[in-house]
């Protein structure tokens, strides 16, 4: 049995990543278990002047508000859970989040975390700085969510030649082999002064036999990362995209950290991610 699991930021509860989660781990017949990641430096009230007694007042107050809508967000994920027949547990990591959750992931086949997941109060920019640091040293593939859950339709897998590239594409045939039913398209960017076909073409083609025996190929010449986008925005299928070399020591000649990260900007569909 595999196990998958979610980050959640129980102050602000995504029901996205917990409905993407469900419903792999059911299909799967995978264990899921719930991250709350209730670090201890993370509230949801900024303590202003005032009076010793006064601030201590409204820091109780914020902690016990705290507290019970972290409860309230856990009683929301068992029950949903409890309601699909997943087998599940829940961790409720009190430490550093970034630090929890890289640690948690060594232990786990896939992490699942919504792109807006941030621990934070202040709104930032996509991707948000708690994602980078995840997605640069998680110790397993990482499913990126976007805030709204949509049933996955098709999947499309990002191809450069490179061996990470191939990595992921085993990993998720791995991981998630009841998903390899849907149609894939495998799409590949090469410079303007190479051929239409693909990189390794022959042994590619050999190995998608074996995977993904009916998915279709996409050959495009120039700039990689304008052309996938373009090529991606405004499908009417809701897709999962499933892509290599997010790390800081492991980038890829095509797929590199900016191309995941403009995906996630730009594009409202899951990626699937991992790096050797």
């Amino acid at each position: 049995m595999k196990k998958i699991i979610a980050a959640f930021d129980g102050l602000k509860y995504s029901q996205s990543t917990a409905s993407y989660a469900i419903q792999l781990a059911k299909e799967a017949g995978a264990h899921l278990v719930g991250i709350f990641l209730d670090d201890f430096t993370y509230h949801s009230y900024l303590l202003r002047g005032g009076s010793y007694k006064k601030v201590l007042k409204l820091k109780l107050e914020g902690d016990e508000q705290d507290q019970l809508t972290r409860h309230l967000s856990t009683e929301s994920f068992e029950k949903s859970c409890q309601n699909a027949g997943v087998n599940y547990t829940v961790h409720h990591d009190r430490s550093l989040a970034v630090q929890e959750l890289l640690h948690e992931s060594i232990y786990a086949d896939l992490l699942i975390v919504d792109k807006t997941e941030s621990l934070n109060q202040q709104k930032e920019d996509l991707p948000v700085n708690f994602i980078k640091y995840v997605l640069a040293d998680a110790q397993c593939p990482v499913l990126i969510v976007p805030s709204k859950f949509k049933s996955i339709e098709k999947i499309v897998l990002l191809y450069d030649g490179s061996p990470s590239s191939v990595f992921a594409i085993k990993m998720f045939s791995y991981l998630l082999p009841d998903l390899k039913k849907l149609p894939a398209e495998v799409v590949s960017v090469r410079d303007e002064d190479l051929n239409h076909h693909l990189p390794d073409d022959h042994l590619m083609k050999e190995f998608m036999k074996r995977h993904f025996p009916d998915a279709e190929y996409k050959v495009m010449n120039g700039d990689a990362e304008p052309l996938i986008i373009q090529y991606l925005k405004g499908r009417k299928q809701n897709e999962l995209l499933v892509l290599g070399a997010y790390h800081r020591s492991v980038i890829s000649r095509v797929f590199k950290s900016s191309m995941a990260d403009k995906l996630m900007r730009q594009l409202k569909t899951p990626l699937f991610i991992a790096h050797t």
